[in-house]
């Protein structure tokens, strides 16, 4: 399976970078597109990296996020076939701590091609989303001073509009995830992946002995990390010296899983 970054914070070789996240995913079956970063960045990347986004055949919104959808509109227009599987809680109003609004354009509802998903839904042999909005989390979840709106009021975040993409193939299990923003080790309690492609949502949190102790706990499972994003280049960096399969990954890198 191949991974191309269409769109992250950082670049590896060159080409634009933004707050956001978008990867280009080829199965031996599908062609996937999972986020579409905070603009039409993404598409930009992909002409120059030779990922044909009108070869995508499904793609993926991790969760309600503009940094993350900002360039679905774009997709739409640049593909006329594939569906758009995001999660029935995505389009609810999420809000920074500012009370600035951070949400999915509303407008792509409008879109035939968007479904909306809750639960877990298979999107074909061996593509399955989880919403894991029914488990427990040993770990807590961290609101991150992030805010939805629920009856008429503002309330913390409980990211109930994310879900993740799990990929079987080959006999390794790939698990896809935007942001965690329910908590990485609840994600790897819950699936225990061969490989975790995505962010941590560590990069406010202080370099201290408890993201060592992240760090360590995540090292004890038998995983290989592509982190990026909203996981934090110091806190990548602090948390490197504390794990052994580690690896960050950048606007343009293409990685074989």
């Amino acid at each position: 399976m191949k991974i191309t970054v269409l769109s992250e914070n950082t670049s590896a070789c060159g080409l634009p970078s933004e707050h956001g996240l978008s990867l280009f995913i080829e199965t031996g079956e599908h062609t996937i597109l999972f986020d579409a970063g905070a603009s039409s960045l993404f598409a930009e990347n992909a002409a120059a990296c030779g990922a044909d986004l009108r070869r995508v055949d499904l793609a993926v919104l991790s969760h309600g996020h503009g940094d993350h959808s900002g360039g679905l509109t774009r997709f739409l227009e640049l593909n006329d076939t594939a569906p758009v599987y995001m999660s029935r809680y995505a389009p609810e109003p999420h809000f920074t701590d500012k009370g600035e609004p951070i949400g999915v354009d509303g407008a792509l509802l409008q879109s035939p091609r968007v479904i909306l998903t809750d639960g877990v839904t298979e999107l074909a042999p061996g593509l399955t989303l989880y919403s894991c909005n029914d488990r427990e989390t040993p770990w807590g979840v961290d609101s991150a001073g992030l805010f939805t709106l629920r009856d008429g009021a503002m309330a913390p975040e409980d990211f109930r509009h994310e879900h993740y993409l799990l990929i079987g193939e080959g006999g390794r299990r790939i698990l896809i995830s935007g942001c965690s923003h329910k908590g990485v080790l609840n994600l790897m309690g819950w699936f225990r992946p061969d490989v975790l492609v995505g962010g941590f949502h560590y990069f406010m949190h202080p370099l201290d002995d408890t993201l060592r102790r992240y760090a360590e706990a995540l090292d004890a499972f038998d995983t290989d990390y592509y982190t990026c994003h909203c996981t934090g280049v110091k806190q990548f960096d602090f948390m490197k010296n504390h794990m052994r399969r580690l690896t960050y990954i950048s606007a343009g890198q293409t990685l074989t899983v």
